[in-house]
C-alpha cells in the first residue's frame, strides 16, 4: 500500500536586503534540520559584513532545539553572500552544494585571479550532492535534485512533499529566474522547470527568492499545480521555444545583481572570505571590464 509523502516543517526567514528566503527544514521541534541559502549581511558601500540575517537562523534552531546535520546552497548565489561558515562555527552541520559547483569554479577562478592555492574541485565544502543522491535529516530521506539552466551548478533539494527550488522559480507571477550568468542556458532552465513542475501537483514548492510585484505581500511559498496554471513564464502550454525567446529577450535588458562580484567569489569558496592578506585584512576583488 502506497503511502502519503512527509509533510516536512519548513521554516522561511525573509532578507529584504536581499529578497532571499532562509529555509530550516525539519521534522519536529527536537529533530534534526537543514538550513538551505543562507544569508551573510553585507555592505557595499562600506565593505563590512554582519549576522544579523544568520541570527534570526540560529535563534529559531536553537529556540526549536534542532540539531543541524545540514547547511545546504542551492547554487552559488549571484546576489548574496552566504553565512554557511558562521552557521557552522555556532550550530555544526556539514556544508553542501551539488557537484557541478567546480565547473563554476573554474569559470571564475581566473575571471578573479584568485590564489593558486585555490583548488576548483568543490574541496571548500563538506559534500558534494549528485543528481538523486539521497539526503538524510534524522527522521527525514531527502533527495538533491540537478536543475541547471540558471547555473550550471544548480540543486533543488526535496524533503517529503516539499522542494526547496533555488532560482530555478520564482512565484508564479515572477516567472523564472535569468539565463546569461556563465553557464547559464535558457533551454536548459525549460528543462529544469519541466522536472520539477512534473511532481505530484500538491508539492510545495518553495522559492530562493521573492519580488513581489504590484504590491502584493511577500510570499515565497507555492505549489506544482498552482505554478502550472499561473506561472508567467513556464505555465502549461508554453513551449521551449517560447520560452527560450522570451527568456533570452529579457535577459538582456537586465542589469548585473549589485553583489555579483563580491557574492560569487565568496560564494565559490563555501561562504569563507578570501585569504587576508599580510595587513592582516582579506579582500574582494573588482575585475574591470571582464564580465
Amino acid at each position: 500500500m502506497s503511502t502519503a509523502p512527509a509533510k516536512p516543517q519548513v521554516h522561511g526567514i525573509f532578507d529584504p536586503a536581499t529578497w532571499t528566503v532562509t529555509y530550516v527544514v525539519y521534522e519536529k521541534p527536537g529533530s534534526d534540520c537543514a538550513i538551505i541559502d543562507s544569508v551573510l549581511d553585507y555592505d557595499p558601500k562600506s565593505g563590512r559584513t554582519s549576522h544579523h540575517s544568520a541570527d534570526k537562523v540560529i535563534k529559531f534552531v536553537k529556540t526549536h532545539d534542532l540539531k543541524v546535520a545540514w547547511i545546504l546552497e542551492t547554487h552559488a548565489h549571484a546576489d548574496h553572500l552566504s553565512a554557511a561558515p558562521y552557521l557552522k562555527q555556532h550550530l555544526g552541520g556539514k556544508t553542501a552544494i551539488g557537484d557541478h559547483i567546480s565547473g563554476v569554479q573554474k569559470v571564475f577562478k581566473p575571471i578573479f585571479n584568485m590564489e593558486a592555492g585555490f583548488q576548483p574541485d568543490g574541496s571548500q565544502f563538506d559534500h558534494l550532492f549528485a543528481d538523486d543522491d539521497a539526503i538524510e535529516v534524522g527522521g527525514l530521506q531527502g533527495r538533491a535534485i540537478y536543475v541547471p539552466g540558471h547555473t550550471p551548478a544548480c540543486m533543488a533539494y526535496q524533503f517529503g512533499d516539499a522542494v526547496l527550488v533555488g532560482d530555478t522559480l520564482f512565484m508564479p507571477d515572477v516567472g523564472t529566474a535569468r539565463c546569461d550568468f556563465p553557464g547559464g542556458d535558457a533551454k536548459t532552465l525549460y528543462a529544469s522547470t519541466r522536472k520539477i513542475l512534473s511532481l505530484p501537483p500538491q508539492t510545495r514548492l518553495f522559492m530562493c527568492h521573492d519580488y513581489p510585484p504590484n504590491g502584493r505581500p511577500v510570499n515565497f511559498e507555492t505549489t506544482v499545480a498552482e505554478q502550472r496554471a499561473k506561472n508567467i513564464h513556464v505555465h502549461d502550454g508554453i513551449s521551449e521555444a517560447q520560452f527560450v525567446a522570451m527568456r533570452s529577450a529579457r535577459d538582456a535588458t537586465l542589469e548585473m545583481p549589485v553583489l555579483i562580484l563580491p557574492a560569487v567569489q565568496i560564494n565559490i569558496r563555501a561562504g569563507e572570505l578570501p585569504p587576508k592578506e599580510d595587513n592582516g585584512i582579506a579582500y574582494v576583488k573588482i575585475p574591470l571590464n571582464a564580465l
